[in-house]
């Protein structure tokens, strides 16, 4: 055992009669190591990617939030008459009448 431990870390497995097995799985256990790495790699991309995504989501959600409040506000009959003011319109004193159209069936 103490032979075998001392001969892999000297390499000596690496020159010896069957090196040619040894160097063959080294070179499938490194490619596999390799993809490994490149696909955490990419994982790792990902998930940063689809942070700053929902980042923006929330940031876009927000704004949304403020202008449709704004909007409601903009709509209200007491903002209006503000604005209408320097165009000369103002309300009218006399309450709107409800016009009824009969149909002749």
């Amino acid at each position: 055992m103490k032979k075998g431990l001392l001969d892999i870390l000297k390499g000596g497995f690496l020159v010896s009669g069957d090196a040619p097995k040894n160097w063959l799985f080294l070179l499938f256990a490194s490619f596999l190591a390799a993809l490994m790495i490149s696909s955490s790699h990419r994982a790792d991309k990902k998930v940063t990617k689809i942070s700053e995504l929902n980042e923006e989501v929330r940031a876009m959600r927000s704004e949304f939030v403020a202008l449709r409040q704004q909007l409601q506000q903009m709509r209200l009959e007491s903002t209006l008459r503000v604005e209408v003011v320097d165009n000369g319109l103002k309300p009218t004193a006399v309450p709107p009448q409800k016009i009824i159209v009969k149909s002749e069936e």
